[in-house]
């Protein structure tokens, strides 16, 4: 089966190793095409075995809705798919046009060993991330019915977005998957890059915007004067936190370090005892997935999520959840990792003095450590990803 996939998240190096997993299956020959650049990222050729992987030019690169690329016609020319996934929102003018491409010229490029009948289309699907029912003016309203109307099938990140799609009147089959997984290799736990004898340390990676919450981590603080907070992004906003941690009288607690690679994360999960995400839901907005949720499981820290959005469903059972917004509900559930965490230190003190050890009930840190690691393991790697899509792509080859 020959599957040609668009995107422009795949500039991102350490996402390619979905491909080469989607590649590994033996019935799977796979083209992914990519600009040479997106939102500053230039491309990056990091996980490129068993696939081809070509970039294309784009246009209004800087453009999430109108975006698009000239030569992609000649590119599914050569390819010849029986299965077209446009890794793109159904409402941009990049899927519009791949999908128009598909619907009008791809028969003549369909693939000899195809069993289809002459007269099928090539199956084509597209991804979403929107979880919450928008109305776009034209044109992207008339683009986003077009591709409704002619795609076969969809994958989303999240379940609400399954919601929103059915609600939309998208009928065909909707496969709740996350665009990426995390390498559970890379991702895992290592401790040694916490410093003995340093605070209590909460984190938070990710765009430093109010729609993420930051302001009611810094606010706990003055009730946590064992605690000290690691703030790893940029964005807007981060001299406005620097100034409200001045003003609490918490700034020599807060550390603020600058976007990190993604290779130089799991060293920075490593200097965590808890991570936190208290995203806020906004008019137009709500916490898609939370990949640094997955990323901080991966590696064994434990997490602790607001309401908004997918969060909860991506914690489940392995991390905290208290309701948006309520800063004394965060403050509480850290509070409770922070001081069973010092119970165990203290056991651990008095075993090593006495040169004996007693029988100890899991600290709650280490049960969440433990049933966060293997969440990820069952639901979030890159394999079960890469593994989840190609079962979409051979649903699709049959009932086409």
């Amino acid at each position: 089966m020959r599957v040609t996939m668009l995107s422009k998240a795949l500039v991102m190096g350490a996402y390619q190793r979905k491909c080469e997993l989607i590649a590994a299956h033996p019935d799977i020959e796979l083209t992914v095409l990519v600009p040479p650049a997106w939102g500053g990222q230039p491309l990056q050729r990091a996980h490129t075995a068993g696939y081809d992987l070509r970039e294309i030019p784009i246009r209004f690169s800087n453009s999430f809705h109108l975006h698009y690329y000239p030569t992609l016609k000649d590119e599914l020319a050569k390819s010849k798919p029986d299965v077209f996934h446009i890794d793109e929102e159904p409402y941009n003018l990049a899927t519009w046009l791949a999908m128009g491409l598909r619907a009008t010229h791809l028969k003549r490029f369909r693939s000899p060993a195809s069993h289809r009948s002459p007269a099928s289309h090539i199956a084509s699907l597209f991804f979403s991330w929107q979880n919450i029912k928008r109305s776009y003016p034209p044109p992207f309203s008339w683009m986003e019915r077009a591709v409704l109307r002619q795609a076969d099938a969809a994958i989303v990140g999240n379940s609400e977005a399954e919601q929103v799609w059915r609600a939309k009147g998208f009928s065909k089959p909707i496969h709740v998957i996350p665009q990426f997984g995390v390498d559970e290799c890379a991702f895992s736990p290592n401790r040694k890059s916490k410093i003995e004898n340093r605070k209590f340390t909460i984190g938070y990676f990710g765009r430093l915007v109010k729609e993420k919450g930051v302001a009611y981590l810094i606010e706990a603080l003055p009730n946590l004067p064992e605690a000290r907070l690691l703030v790893v992004g940029e964005g807007p906003l981060r001299q406005v936190l620097q100034q409200f941690a001045e003003s609490l009288e918490v700034s020599d607690r807060v550390e603020f370090r600058p976007q990190a690679p993604s290779t130089q994360m799991p060293l920075l999960y490593g200097e965590l005892d808890v991570l936190v995400l208290p995203s806020l839901t906004q008019r137009n907005w709500k916490e898609q997935f939370g990949r640094v949720l997955i990323e901080a499981m991966a590696c064994g820290v434990p997490v602790v999520g607001s309401s908004c959005g997918e969060i909860p469903n991506v914690i489940g059972d392995a991390g905290l959840v208290f309701p948006e917004g309520d800063g004394e509900a965060l403050l509480q559930q850290i509070q409770q990792i922070q001081q069973i965490q010092q119970i165990q230190q203290i056991q651990q003190i008095q075993q090593i003095q006495q040169h004996h050890q007693h029988h100890q009930h899991p600290a709650l840190r280490d049960e969440l450590a433990q049933r966060g690691r293997e969440r990820v393991l069952q639901h979030f790697t890159m394999q079960r990803v890469a593994d989840a899509t190609v079962g979409v792509y051979r649903q699709l080859a049959i009932n086409k």
